[in-house]
């Protein structure tokens, strides 16, 4: 007997942390599942056990909980007093808004696995083109070299970073695997993912990209 509950009028939507979860890895676990079904969502759906049902494809209720409950847990899910439409507009036209807060200085550019940028904020034109190819090579070599760092290093990240004496970030590399797709996010300095407008750029990559993006009737 489950002695979980839900709390009523609430809508389910990730936090900054579960969105980067779920697009980190190619890898798929049943949370990370999860969090990209609800990314794949074009309003964020109330929190109630069908829905749940539907987004974890599971029908069994108490697994349901569990799972919610373990998101809830590590911080990765959220529940939101009133519901959210998915991001609106081009993708060339929101992108570098939300972009612009994923960087101390206000450079961070998003490119895809070929090396274009499809967006850009702070940087000059060929500095992003020079540095989106750099993302391309650097996720050519990870892919390469994966072996190495995930199996006798222990290291499970795809991030890579060019950084200062003391370690920190000068600029670094972070993948998102929406779906098929790879893409790459170029951050000048320290990068600021713990942001609203990451989720809201997750968020709008998993609509556009993804082959399953849907909407349950709510």
């Amino acid at each position: 007997m489950s002695n979980y509950s839900l709390t009523d009028g609430l809508y389910l939507y990730p936090t900054p942390a579960g969105a980067y979860y779920a697009v980190s890895s190619e890898e798929t676990d049943k949370p990370r599942q999860f969090l990209r079904n609800l990314l794949q969502q074009r309003r964020t759906p109330e929190l109630n056990i069908d829905n749940l049902k539907r987004l974890m494809e599971q029908n069994d209720t108490t697994k349901c909980f569990e799972l919610l409950h373990h998101c809830q847990k590590l911080r990765w899910i959220q529940g939101l007093s009133s519901q959210l439409e998915s991001p609106n507009g081009a993708l060339e036209d929101i992108l570098p808004t939300y972009l612009s807060t994923m960087s101390e200085n206000g450079k961070a550019l998003l490119a895809d696995k070929q090396g274009f940028y499809l967006a850009s904020h702070g940087f000059p034109h060929e500095v992003a083109e020079e540095l989106s190819a750099l993302g391309a090579d650097i996720a050519t070599v990870h892919d390469r070299r994966s072996g190495l760092l995930r199996n006798n290093m222990a290291l499970a990240s795809h991030a890579w970073s060019v950084v200062d004496v003391f370690g920190n970030s000068l600029v670094g590399f972070w993948p998102l695997f929406i779906d098929k797709n790879r893409f790459v996010i170029a951050i000048s300095g320290i990068p600021h993912f713990n942001q609203p407008e990451f989720v809201s750029l997750v968020w709008a990559l998993s609509i556009r990209y993804s082959n399953k993006s849907s909407e349950f009737e709510l």
